[in-house]
């Protein structure tokens, strides 16, 4: 049975680092089931940790906020020390890496450009980047990425170089001209064209939301969280009054959707 290391000192960073990247290398070693992983077997699971802190997030839940950081990390020392045993790289590669990128993209902190506000912050970035070797400014937003969130993010990376909107109304009368061309497909029949016009009509609503200031990701995942804590009232109510969801009407349902608004419930 392996010993459980111990940081020398505790409330030096790089003791504790040390005592937890020791005690992921022994997880590797020793647990069957770390010891068989690969960056492939975990990748999924690095993204539900990621969802879960994002959700903490939302619910301003610190501590619990501080335990999906903490299991973002486990993810990260693991996957770095996958890398390292197939000889990839290792953890102080990583390191290495996103601290010469940031020092490197932030010349107004650590060199002698200066910037006015965040915008310009922003267009530096973005031909720093470019110099680095990117070859398209849309390089970098990730195809797994959830669909609302990565068409914000292409717009919001399209705008830092002027491919955008100027005027909101315009914007919104997209969004209009989008809604139309898709009930027109639907009327139609052609299912197929309907589905590429919803798409277009989405991407529309989210750069609407993107002028507004508004992430349609967190917008979305809001009324998601919402509906569910309603619908949970009405699982409950329906129980406590001995009725059976199945067999509720509509209007029924509609009732307790009121209470469960009214008692605020989102």
């Amino acid at each position: 049975m392996a010993d459980v290391p111990v940081a020398k000192n505790p409330d030096k960073l790089s003791d504790l680092f040390d005592a937890f990247y020791e005690l992921v290398t022994i997880l590797r070693r020793d647990c069957p089931w770390d010891s068989k992983q690969t960056n492939e077997s975990i990748a999924h699971l690095m993204i539900e940790e990621t969802y879960e802190a994002i959700d903490a997030i939302y619910q301003k839940d610190d501590e619990e906020f501080s335990k999906e950081l903490g299991d973002l990390l486990l993810h990260i020392v693991l996957h770095s020390i996958i890398a390292e045993q197939r000889g990839a790289f290792d953890i102080k590669k990583v390191i290495n890496n996103v601290f010469a990128k940031m020092v490197h993209r932030h010349p107004h902190v650590f060199g002698d450009t200066t910037v006015d506000g965040v915008e310009q912050v922003m267009e530096n970035w973005e031909s720093l980047k470019k110099k680095e070797g990117k070859k398209s400014t849309l390089d970098g937003v990730p195809n797994s990425l959830p669909a609302l969130l990565r068409a914000e993010r292409i717009q919001h990376k399209a705008s830092r170089i002027g491919f955008d909107w100027t005027d909101k109304n315009d914007v919104w009368d997209k969004v209009k001209e989008e809604l139309d061309e898709f009930r027109a497909e639907l009327e139609s029949g052609d299912k197929e064209k309907a589905r590429e016009e919803l798409g277009d009509f989405l991407f529309a609503i989210v750069n609407a939301a993107r002028h507004e200031g508004i992430v349609p990701e967190e917008a979305l995942h809001l009324t998601n969280n919402k509906f569910t804590a309603r619908f949970q009232y009405i699982e409950k109510r329906a129980a406590e009054l001995n009725k059976d969801l199945n067999n509720m009407t509509l209007e029924e349902m509609d009732e307790l959707w009121d209470e469960a608004k009214s008692l605020g419930k989102k």
